[in-house]
């Protein structure tokens, strides 16, 4: 395994897991792509997604879960338990020669798959776009999908004509719709001959445009949905979910079904309109004026507000998690921790993790220890910190300061900064300190 550099503050905590080495289970673990918060059934929306329905009624939702405000920060973030500004890693990574997560981060693959578990991705990566900066230098055994962001989904091509489609890190070409070919791999892996637990990672790039669904997926909405980009978008949710459904089928097909953690989380909010784009594609995606919904949550992708940073999220075990909603912060911090715990890995302080063991919360069984959330925007113009109920949003270049009480004010509609100067000085000086590690 790969070392880390040790430093002075150590930020994790960890706690046993409730497994026995020898009843590791298996984990799962599905990201979706600018899916927002109420692009989901089970939060009120027009847009069918069964399967995810189905794993909230009967699991653990994290209906205050933060992520970061655009994708490969959060992927990197929940790959190395760490804010993914302490590498630089402030917005989507768009070209091969720019910034990727140091090779030398020990990352959950490593971690969980030094307790003995096979480990592997299928679908996005996007926190390094060769090869040589490619999963299976961050502790994945197996990996399949594209390197880069937002891909034509027919040609698996970047929107600047770059290759990323692979197989093991070594670029193919195949035929079909990307959603398809992710699930397709995944499913071989899960059906593979088992002699140890799985860590499977399956990050899809839906509902992300561009948007390509065929009339299976966008003729429920015909009548329902007036908007064609609105349609296509949740043409694209529903796919996934279906996509997803073959996932659960396949665990309960042979017989992993009892003995497999699922985790679902969106990477960030959703994005609200696309422009036409001549020079990206060849021109033949765009524009699309309306695509996702984060509901009365302010903001979208990019921002520093919840509509962009809290997203859905859940947790399903059966037999061992019972259905709850769970309302405590938590993060995509706190995934690391407590999935390598689960797997019976141990945390070494010189990682420092950022996040929490949450597996008392998910079991209902303790509290844990409160967190600070720090957020800086692609730009780095912008900053902003959580800790208990309050949120201080910061434009370093305008001067401009929010303060948001976040438990009476969960739409961020009231800035109280005038009203209440000792919480802005106490959050600001844990802002300062968040802004000093990025630079550690």
């Amino acid at each position: 395994m790969r070392l880390a550099t040790p430093v002075l503050i150590i930020l994790a905590t960890v706690a046993a897991g409730p497994a026995a080495a020898e009843d590791q289970p298996n984990i799962l673990v599905i990201v979706s792509d600018n899916q927002g918060w109420m692009d989901l059934g089970y939060n009120g929306s027009e847009i069918h997604t069964p399967h995810l329905d189905r794993l909230a009624e009967t699991g653990v939702r994290l209906d205050h879960f933060y992520v970061y405000p655009m994708c490969s920060p959060t992927r990197a973030a929940f790959i190395s338990g760490r804010a993914p500004s302490r590498y630089g890693i402030l917005g989507a990574i768009g070209y091969r020669s720019r910034q990727a997560l140091p090779t030398e981060t020990v990352t959950i693959a490593d971690t969980i798959r030094s307790c003995g578990y096979q480990t592997a991705i299928t679908g996005k990566w996007h926190v390094g776009l060769r090869p040589e900066v490619g999963p299976l230098q961050f502790g994945f055994d197996k990996s399949y999908g594209f390197f880069h962001g937002q891909i034509d989904k027919l040609t698996h091509r970047y929107k600047n004509g770059d290759r990323t489609w692979h197989r093991n890190d070594e670029y193919l070409d195949e035929e079909g719709h990307s959603l398809d070919l992710i699930t397709a791999e995944a499913i071989r892996f899960i059906e593979r001959d088992r002699d140890r637990p799985f860590f499977l990672y399956v990050p899809y790039g839906a509902p992300h445009p561009p948007l390509q669904e065929s009339e299976e997926w966008t003729a429920p909405y015909a009548d329902s949905i007036e908007v064609e980009s609105r349609r296509l978008y949740a043409a694209s949710c529903t796919h996934m979910d279906a996509a997803i459904g073959q996932l659960i089928e396949t665990l309960e097909q042979t017989g992993q079904r009892d003995n497999t953690i699922v985790v679902f989380f969106s990477d960030n909010g959703a994005i609200e309109s696309w422009p036409e784009l001549p020079d990206q594609y060849g021109g033949r995606f765009g524009p699309y004026p309306k695509l996702g919904d984060n509901g009365r949550l302010r903001g979208w992708i990019g921002d520093l507000y919840d509509g962009c940073v809290r997203t859905p999220a859940l947790v399903n075990w059966p037999g061992v998690l019972e259905p709850r909603v769970v309302d405590e912060v938590t993060s995509v911090l706190d995934l690391y921790p407590t999935l390598a715990t689960l797997a019976g890995g141990e945390i070494d302080d010189a990682w420092r993790l950022e996040g929490r063991n949450i597996w008392p919360l998910l079991t209902g069984e303790a509290d844990v220890p409160e967190t600070v959330l720090y957020w800086k925007s692609y730009n780095g113009r912008r900053v902003a910190v959580r800790s208990e109920n309050w949120k201080l949003v910061v434009d370093r270049q305008s001067g401009e300061t929010e303060l948001f009480d976040m438990q009476n004010d969960p739409y961020e509609e009231s800035n109280l900064a005038d009203d209440h100067p000792e919480r802005v000085q106490t959050l600001t000086v844990l802002l300062d300190r968040n802004e000093a590690l990025d630079a550690d």
